[in-house]
């Protein structure tokens, strides 16, 4: 074999082979599939769900509250836009909480549990002095502010029970306590019991509902055994069976569960089923934005307790199936950041809030869709209402706050720059370059390495 010029041995190159045209392709959908899981895997994923995700149905809720309440205003006399401006007006002040709510540090945030709750019982106690509280739908649970404005206590009482549940369950996890049922349930329980009494003073069954759900939802948080868990939600039963025997308004509402006709079983069932009647005239896409016919007096509650019928109707499959996906997407934000977390008042509120959200759309959107009875509960962040918006803005504030706090989230977030450098007039950057990305850089190597 004849050698090469410097008198090394020719180097064997390996002799290329045809592609073989039977070998399997990388399948698209697996690929696409393994990235979403990847992005879905990611420490800001959270983070990015429950704010885009609150955004968007804040922002979806104002577009329906102002379609759905036009007719409303008009039919009171009052300009079409009136109830748009004050729900516009209380996004922005929860816009306010909510960024106030994800900057505090979650010390801050305990420390306002005693306060909110005492804050909470003071208000929902003096909805029952006469003068003071005002009747809304039969139920006794608002305060008059002046003017047009109005405050419902009891729902300030969810965000109290959350914060001060979480505070209290955490501070007994840190002292081993919650091993015994006695420390699990005292005071837990008897303090939720004196707010489920306070609303039902008012005969707001609804509201009792929710914050019975968030009792529970904490107690299934902090490890609660089954016969205690069991034992704990007889005794809701029992008591919320009794309330609904003894008020022939709320057994009427459970005969309207299902109902197609206005008086099914002799039960005034107009608002469930022209709620059935609107999203059945939806179709698909809808009749298009403003085209409802049920909001022209024939659906009560439209623009509150019943928006989710009008956005089927309007909007039609797509649209509620749109508001369906970004709660789910909410809840689950919320449950990953419960589940991620070391700190138990992180896990014990950030659970808290999760059941409250979710527990509260699901009754709402299960009442419109005939499988619930109709609790008046309106649908979080998305029905007209202050009173409703501005607790709830604030424990989405919570969540985000939670979501930056977990190590991997703060540690990209931290790693976060701007896309370009600042450059000085007349003159290159100077330092390092600054790159848009969650990937670590390597060390600049010393002039003695190789």
């Amino acid at each position: 074999m004849p050698g090469s010029r410097t008198g090394r041995p020719p180097v064997q190159r390996a002799v290329r082979r045809p592609a073989d045209p039977r070998a399997p392709r990388e399948n698209p959908l697996l690929g696409l599939y393994l990235r979403a899981r990847r992005a879905w895997d990611r420490p800001l994923t959270a983070y990015y769900l429950i704010l885009g995700g609150s955004l968007l149905i804040t922002v979806l809720g104002l577009v329906m509250v102002y379609s759905a309440s036009q007719i409303t205003a008009l039919q009171m006399s009052l300009p079409g836009s009136y109830f748009f401006r004050k729900q516009l007006l209380a996004a922005v002040i929860g816009g306010v909480l909510l960024l106030i709510a994800s900057r505090m540090p979650v010390k801050l945030h305990r420390a306002l549990a005693y306060p909110i709750l005492a804050g909470a019982v003071f208000l929902m106690a003096l909805v029952q002095i006469p003068g003071i509280g005002m009747s809304v739908n039969g139920n006794q649970n608002w305060i008059s502010l002046g003017g047009s404005f109005q405050i419902q206590p009891s729902e300030f009482g969810k965000l109290a029970l959350v914060l001060w549940g979480a505070d209290l369950l955490a501070r007994k996890q840190d002292k081993k306590l919650l091993t015994q049922w006695k420390h699990m349930l005292v005071p837990l329980v008897p303090v939720a019991f004196m707010l489920l009494g306070l609303i039902m003073l008012g005969g707001d069954m609804g509201t009792a509902i929710i914050l019975t759900a968030i009792l529970f939802g904490l107690l299934w948080l902090a490890g609660a055994p089954t016969r205690l868990f069991v034992g704990v939600l007889s005794i809701a039963a029992t008591l919320g069976v009794i309330l609904i025997k003894t008020s022939p308004n709320r057994m009427a509402r459970l005969q309207c569960i299902g109902a197609t006709e206005p008086r099914s079983g002799g039960a005034d069932c107009w608002q469930a089923v022209h709620g059935i009647y609107a999203l059945a005239s939806g179709g698909l896409f809808g009749s298009g934005l403003g085209a409802s016919v049920e909001k022209w007096g024939q659906l009560p509650e439209a623009h509150t307790d019943f928006i989710f019928a009008v956005t089927g109707e309007e909007l039609g499959l797509a649209g509620t199936l749109s508001v369906l996906a970004l709660f789910a997407a909410l809840g689950y934000a919320g449950i990953r950041v419960a589940g991620r977390t070391e700190d138990p008042f992180v896990r014990y509120a950030a659970g808290g809030v999760t059941t409250w959200i979710t527990a509260q759309a699901v009754i709402n959107m299960g009442a419109v869709l005939g499988l619930l009875p109709i609790a008046g509960v309106p649908l979080p962040l998305f029905s007209y209402g202050g009173s409703a918006l501005l607790p709830t803005m604030f424990a989405i504030g919570l969540l985000i706050a939670f979501a930056r706090e977990d190590p991997a989230a703060r540690m990209a977030l931290s790693m976060r720059q701007p896309r370009f450098g600042r450059k000085r007039a007349g003159g290159p950057v100077r330092g390092p370059r600054r790159w848009n990305t969650m990937r670590r850089r390597a060390p600049a190597r010393t002039s003695g390495e190789r």
